[in-house]
């Protein structure tokens, strides 16, 4: 009885070992990693802003792409939209307040594949707001490995957002209602 018992609890353990086998994690690469925006100013032109110093993760299951996890977090003391004055009203408390938040983080909570289509829900937390967003993801890429041998991926993921949907609202008139997203993530294997 006790060898019987013995034997359910090793092939319990090595399914679990083996289930481990099928997700992998991945770091962010930050030197070829940005989040880019886009905004209507006046109605009547864009203007595009970057963020850079993207950290966190992945946690990639390679048999089921729907149960991966996402984690990342930006630096908003790095928004740049080639204007020096305009980047440092975008840093005051008028926006994005970098001094009280210096950083924006998303979890994921859900990826779904709709007709070939993944998409990624998670909750997106920028200037002490919370609000659930989803965004719509290419990838990830096949793997590539650098002349080192180091293994990369990437992926692309796109939305809109309200920026008063996170508190973000002076320039009401002046400035666009949503907010293009567009993040190019390269990931290194851990």
């Amino acid at each position: 009885m006790k060898l019987k018992a013995l034997a359910v609890a090793l092939t319990l353990t090595a399914g679990v070992s083996l289930a481990g086998a099928q997700t992998s994690n991945w770091k962010y690469d930050s030197a070829h990693s940005s989040a880019d925006f886009t905004i209507r100013h006046m109605g009547i032109s864009n203007v595009h802003g970057h963020f850079g110093n993207i950290t966190g993760g992945v946690v990639l299951d390679e048999k089921d792409i729907t149960k991966s996890k996402v984690d990342a977090t930006i630096d908003t003391t790095t928004i740049s939209t080639g204007n020096t004055q305009r980047d440092t009203h975008l840093k005051s408390p008028d926006f994005f307040d970098v001094a009280k938040f210096p950083t924006m983080t998303f979890t994921s909570k859900q990826i779904t594949s709709k007709d070939g289509k993944l998409e990624m829900t998670g909750d997106l937390t920028m200037h002490g707001v919370t609000k659930s967003v989803t965004l719509d993801l290419d990838g990830p890429s096949a793997e590539m490995k650098d002349p080192k041998g180091t293994v990369h991926r990437g992926m692309s993921a796109t939305t809109s957002i309200h920026r008063a949907d996170f508190g973000l609202n002076f320039g009401n008139g002046m400035l666009g209602d949503d907010v293009k997203v567009t993040l190019d993530i390269e990931m290194v294997k851990q």
